[in-house]
């Protein structure tokens, strides 16, 4: 029982103070007074006061397995400038003889300047083994003495679009860019100990409870990720609802696509595989975009897939065999490109979907209605990455034109289109309440000395949380069985002192979860 309960299913002649839960399932929607009469010999009765009860909330795009791998280190997402990483890297502990390893670190702190290793050779000397991922985690940045146990002394070809960066003289400049140029030095790293990994993972799942997330869909399903999985859920119900969707990276073969479509018969009590995660191209701010024009550093103009007929013809072998498609798309010829191959698909019970969507051209935004394709967005990566001025990294590289037709939430939703939200953990905080607020605000939630980007593409409170329920429930093919609170549907409940719908969007960030419940079992208590 609450004062608030958005079911977000119609309103009805009342709006409910209560909710009964059985089986796993919505059984009842009434008032207090009504709940008098459900309650059995075994009912548990919670009177949650003035909060507001809404339907779970599902993260749209998170990297749960490879997230617990990619975030060992040095934290350095609050870097911003190269003297900050020099201090951060000098105030690391270094094991005797060992790596140096570090994640989240943002290109803008740089300053426009060419990103090379040479910070971290003032900071640490010569002969230090250093691994930073780049906070997209699609480039990485490393010392020379980690190029040299690598034996990486020039440039590389690659399948995908990946590079070792090279100055004039074709020497590397510890920049690589995307994972198989990441793959040479990240293979020297030393291995997580499983049991380590499990711990990890397990506390991730608590810490997304925590924030009232019951689901989330995992755009992965690493080498270990199903023995992790599995290994969680002896030790009892996993807190989080998981959908998996495994890679396919350029050169996989038949056989390859053969393991991914027997995977999508792998499930558990609250997980199950479901879909196949592709990328077009990689990133704005590593230059490997897949753009209709260079961007200013005359990059960003190649597929991630050398050939992209190839990854249209693995597309269509899954579609074929009923498995929903999930794509990676930052650029507007990479958008273009898939929602082509989308187009002569057929469509199924769980929509195919794009990935990020970062700079779309208006003629395109029609297109997701059209063809029943779900947007995915991530609104941090424009409040936390991007700035109104067009001064950040990402934004003078695309130009005024192209930044200025970025991330357009409210655009899609106008025009009718499903659009789900998500964080794209470890890229971005997982925490609903900040991604939420950021939407309708297009800054960072708590900073209101932060020029919005792009204003009128902010969500209204309802879309926002539309993003995290019912849109999110529609695009993996669950209306009506999830996303809103109705009689039969998934007792998944998520539970804020603070109304999402009136409260401002600052305040609201900061509201505590006194309670989270998936399936009609709860799951945080705050």
């Amino acid at each position: 029982m609450a004062d608030r309960i958005h079911t977000l299913a119609g309103t009805g002649p009342r709006r409910p103070t209560a909710v009964a839960v059985a089986g796993g399932v919505i059984a009842a929607l009434g008032d207090r007074a009504d709940a008098r009469d459900w309650r059995g010999p075994g009912t548990e009765v919670l009177d949650l006061g003035t909060a507001t009860i809404t339907p779970g909330l599902v993260d749209g795009h998170f990297h749960p397995v490879m997230g617990v791998g990619l975030t060992r280190g040095v934290d350095l997402s609050s870097v911003r400038t190269v003297e900050g990483l020099k201090a951060a890297l000098r105030a690391a502990a270094v094991p005797p003889g060992g790596w140096l390893e570090g994640w989240g670190l943002d290109p803008n702190a740089f300053e426009g300047a060419p990103i090379s290793h040479a910070p971290l050779v003032e900071a640490l000397g010569p002969d230090v083994p250093v691994f930073l991922l780049l906070f997209d985690a699609h480039s990485a940045l490393v010392s020379p003495r980690a190029l040299d146990s690598a034996g990486v002394t020039g440039p590389r070809e690659f399948v995908s679009g990946a590079s070792v960066v090279c100055d004039a003289d074709g020497r590397p400049t510890g920049h690589l860019l995307e994972l198989e140029a990441l793959d040479l030095v990240r293979r020297l790293l030393p291995d997580d100990a499983p049991a380590d990994r499990r711990a990890r993972l397990s506390e991730l799942l608590k810490r997304m409870a925590a924030v009232g997330l019951t689901a989330a869909n995992a755009m992965d399903f690493e080498d270990d990720s199903l023995e992790l999985i599995r290994a969680l859920e002896e030790d009892g119900e996993l807190p989080v609802r998981w959908r998996f969707a495994p890679f396919v990276m350029p050169g996989t073969g038949r056989d390859g696509l053969d393991a991914v479509i027997a995977q999508q018969r792998l499930d558990g009590r609250r997980w199950r595989v479901e879909g196949a995660k592709f990328m077009i191209d990689g990133t704005v701010d590593g230059g490997t975009a897949w753009l209709d024009e260079p961007d200013s550093h005359g990059e960003s103009t190649a597929c991630f897939w050398p050939d992209p007929a190839e990854y249209a013809e693995a597309v269509r072998t899954l579609a074929g065999h009923g498995v929903p498609i999930v794509t990676h798309a930052i650029g507007d010829a990479g958008i273009r490109y898939v929602l082509d191959t989308y187009a002569r698909l057929p469509r199924s019970r769980v929509p195919h979907r794009v990935e990020h969507l970062e700079t779309l051209p208006s003629e395109l935004i029609g297109r997701f209605r059209e063809l029943d394709v779900t947007a995915s967005m991530q609104p941090t990566h424009c409040t936390h990455y991007t700035r109104a001025d067009h001064t950040d990294n990402w934004s003078s590289r695309l130009g005024k034109k192209r930044a200025d037709r970025a991330f357009r939430a409210r655009d899609l939703r106008d025009d009718g289109a499903r659009l789900a939200l998500g964080s794209d953990w470890p890229i971005a905080p997982f925490d609903p309440r900040g991604i939420i607020a950021a939407a309708r605000l297009r800054r960072p939630a708590g900073a209101p000395e932060v020029e919005p980007v792009l204003p009128e593409q902010a969500l209204t409170a309802r879309m926002a949380l539309e993003g995290y329920t019912t849109e999110a429930a529609a695009a993996a093919g669950l209306a009506g069985l999830a996303g809103q609170l109705a009689p039969g549907q998934r007792a998944d409940l998520s539970v804020f002192a603070l109304d999402p719908l009136t409260t401002g969007p600052d305040e609201f960030a900061e509201s505590p979860v006194p309670l989270t419940v998936v399936d009609g079992t709860v799951t945080h208590r705050g």
